[in-house]
């Protein structure tokens, strides 16, 4: 089906100086990869963020598999993961020996609090992954005053919520790990992929390097001949006395060069954002009591990398046909809740007490919300929204 406004694949566009800024690095970069468009990226992404030594990577994923290397989990160990979410955000978890307790989300803000989170909390608890999802910060105060009292680890997925915040410190901040994703459909996206880790933690600052780039590293002794005996040298990064398998995550030169150019305008594009979801949420006003709830917030604790809506019981469904045969508009649904996958369910992760993460994917819509959307669309969705709302309730 072809749609007028389909869901798109593309947050944004670029401007003239950052795709110049791709052009440079494709032609003066001396290497593609590991170079000084690495160096610079990350440098100006934590004076961006504030706190914490930044390690850029080739996707968000990379960066949650070496987080969860970085736990040291075993086969006794749990970690706690909202059940509503990317799968990335858990399997890498479930591969490297922890158990995956799920934690339920609250209805209004659609992320875990430090109430559901605590309800999982056992003798084994070692983790806990806090998902800043659809672009809301989670309650972090909260939940690392909860984590500090049990001795957890934190990991905040920030991968939807760059640059948001919570007393003037941003996201991924609070905990011991934040990741960050620069994926096509994100705020800010580095040519389709890419992503950073970041760490206050020495222990992972020390390591992360060779983790991130095969276990290279120089040899621990002068070497007469600089070619032998090879070019560098492997080892196992080791923490807390335990080798690491390292990996090869690295980001391109191209990728980071446009990165640094794109952190100049995040908190811009997040602020249009955030004034559209607004105009459209003020918009329906109207319909919520007869069909749609949405979750408002006009400060920066909230991106709006997507906008959602719950339905109220019954309509889910046809809103989402009628928008798309009769107005050309492709809402979808997100975040199938991972227990009820077979994957999950075939690595022993099959149950959960996730009431409200059930009762709001089942009845959840996300509207088309690229930043590229024109406002004329804008306001045919508004206009498309309010028809298709009041079809239902005379059906």
């Amino acid at each position: 089906m072809k749609f007028k406004i389909p869901f798109g694949g593309r947050a944004h566009t670029y401007t003239e100086l950052e795709e110049q800024a791709v052009v440079n690095a494709m032609r003066d970069a001396k290497t593609l990869t590991q170079g000084k468009y690495l160096t610079e990226f990350e440098s100006a992404f934590e004076s961006y963020i504030g706190k914490g030594k930044a390690f850029a990577v080739n996707n968000a994923t990379a960066a949650l598999e070496m987080a969860a290397q970085l736990c040291q989990l075993t086969c006794d160990d749990e970690i706690i993961i909202p059940a509503h979410t990317f799968t990335s955000s858990a399997y890498p978890f479930a591969k490297h020996g922890g158990k995956i307790v799920w934690a339920d989300i609250d209805l209004s803000t659609r992320v875990v609090t430090v109430e559901s989170i605590e309800k999982c909390i056992t003798a084994n608890t070692k983790a806990i992954v806090v998902v800043h999802l659809y672009g809301y910060c989670a309650d972090m105060l909260s939940i690392m005053a909860l984590a500090k009292e049990h001795n957890l680890i934190v990991i905040e997925d920030v991968a939807q919520a760059l640059g948001t915040e919570i007393d003037g410190q941003k996201a991924g901040t609070f905990g011991d790990i934040g990741i960050y994703s620069f994926h096509s459909h994100k705020n800010v996206s580095t040519l389709g992929e890419g992503g950073m880790l970041l760490t206050k933690r020495t222990e992972f600052k020390n390591i992360i390097p060779m983790l991130r780039h095969n276990g290279h590293c120089n040899f621990s002794y002068e070497r007469e001949d600089y070619w032998l005996p090879a070019m560098s040298n492997l080892e196992f990064p080791e923490l807390n006395g335990m080798p690491l398998w390292p990996n090869n995550y690295c980001l391109g030169e191209v990728e980071c060069a446009l990165g640094i150019k794109l952190l100049d305008r995040i908190d811009e594009l997040n602020e249009e954002k955030r004034k559209r979801a607004n105009k459209i949420i003020n918009a329906l006003e109207g319909r919520e009591a007869s069909g749609l709830k949405f979750h408002k917030v006009e400060n920066n604790r909230h991106s709006y990398h997507l906008l959602v809506a719950e339905c109220v019981s019954g309509m889910r469904d046809y809103f989402i046909k009628t928008m798309a045969n009769k107005y050309g508009i492709q809402c979808v649904v997100q975040y199938y809740p991972l227990y009820r996958y077979p994957l999950y369910k075939d690595a022993g992760f099959g149950k959960a007490d996730c009431p409200n993460t059930d009762v709001f994917f089942d009845n959840m819509v996300s509207l088309p919300f690229e930043h590229q959307l024109e406002d004329a669309q804008i306001d045919y969705i508004i206009e498309s929204v309010k028809s298709t709302v009041d079809e239902f309730h005379k059906c």
